[in-house]
């Protein structure tokens, strides 16, 4: 079985393992010259940490991740607790995996290290997909055709192979954007900071959390806006920027926003739901059939669950049974992933309510939430397994 994986982020690293281990043998198109992933924190919840450990990879990841022992949801004008969820060792007995979270760039690259040489095609721009009964075809920016028993487009949010599959559609901005900034360990240290917290007021929500251990905060600061903002991980907020979006908030986030220096500043995009991810013997995986707002921590671990799925249904199979094992795969994941997106959705427009009746009541929801349940709401995605 031969397939091309067309994008080398975390989903088409991950799906590049997954199917070499069901015995493919994968090609990974890449249009960047190198490796290179860049950006800040990333959250891996016990669903897509299971993947890992299958993948034989969750001992490398967790080496440079952090495993935070709770969550603090706290008000955002004086820090006040509102509730606590573990996510600590009582969760990994729980799902059977840790929450960790880890510089995204260290994900990145023990995923690309595990990817043999000879597997990649760097600085190799994709132009077109077609396929005919037989076989499914890439076409490079050379002009070069490879051919495969399956080709998967994990080329992301504003993915090409998305438009030449299903017609034209444009990733849709969210009405959100965020600064982030990365802080070394003693800029912060007199801060009295909760390890990992989210703190949530009227049309903003900001959070924290540690990684590589013991060495940098990551820093999110999310905030609602109606002009569309660049979708990019290297665009620079204005000096003094993210204080005047946060001003009033609790004294101890201003310093943060303050001794963080530069600080980046990134819109954030979302595609409309599909009621289909695969046409014949082509799939879409990760961010380009499903990419959702960050507000439940699960963006890549949903890649990361498409990569696991896809192995788990091609394992055995033949080139002649491929488009209905990609339809397995879609049956599989379509309705779990789509759920996840439009939660995220709802849990930024819950984060975001006004001062008042709206944010209180929300506020005893979680109070209750936590006094009946061990884990958050945000952990129903953790116990799906691919």
């Amino acid at each position: 079985m031969k397939a091309i994986v067309v994008g080398a982020g975390i989903g088409g690293l991950a799906a590049t393992l997954s199917l070499r281990r069901a015995g493919c043998e994968v090609t990974l198109v890449e249009q960047t010259p190198r490796f290179t992933e860049i950006g800040a924190g990333i959250q891996l919840a016990p669903n897509a940490t299971r993947v890992l450990r299958r993948l034989g990879l969750l001992d490398a990841v967790a080496a440079q991740a952090v495993r935070p022992p709770y969550v603090s949801f706290r008000t955002w004008s004086d820090g006040a607790e509102i509730c606590r969820f573990p996510i600590g060792p009582e969760a990994e007995k729980e799902f059977g995996a840790p929450y960790l979270q880890v510089h995204r760039a260290d994900l990145h690259q023990a995923l690309a290290d595990a990817v043999p040489a000879e597997c990649v095609r760097l600085d190799t721009v994709v132009v077109g997909i077609d396929q005919d009964d037989s076989a499914a075809y890439v076409t490079t920016g050379s002009g070069e055709r490879l051919g495969a028993d399956l080709v998967v487009a994990a080329d992301g949010v504003r993915s090409p192979a998305r438009q030449w599959l299903f017609g034209k559609d444009e990733a849709v901005f969210s009405g959100t954007a965020a600064y982030r900034a990365l802080l070394p360990a003693d800029k912060v240290a007199d801060l009295d900071l909760p390890e990992y917290a989210g703190w949530f007021g009227p049309g903003r929500h900001f959070v924290h959390y540690w990684v590589r251990p013991g060495q940098l905060l990551n820093v999110v600061g999310v905030f609602d806006t109606q002009a569309p903002a660049q979708e990019s991980w290297t665009a620079r907020a204005e000096p003094g920027e993210q204080l005047r979006t946060f001003d009033g908030w609790d004294p101890r986030l201003l310093s943060v926003l303050e001794r963080a220096g530069q600080v980046f500043r990134y819109g954030i995009y979302t595609r409309a739901p599909l009621e289909i991810w695969n046409l014949g013997r082509v799939t879409l995986l990760g961010d380009s059939a499903h990419a959702m707002v960050p507000f439940l921590a699960q963006g890549a671990a949903q890649a990361i669950m498409d990569a696991g799925v896809l192995g788990d249904v091609l394992t055995g199979t033949t080139p002649a049974e491929v488009p209905e094992a990609l339809d397995r795969y879609v049956r599989r994941r379509l309705t779990t992933a789509t759920g996840v997106q439009s939660g995220s959705a709802r849990a930024g427009r819950d984060y975001h309510l006004p001062d008042g009746p709206e944010a209180e009541a929300r506020n005893a929801r979680w109070v209750a939430y936590a006094a009946e349940n061990r884990f958050g709401p945000h952990a129903v995605a953790w116990g799906v397994d691919a």
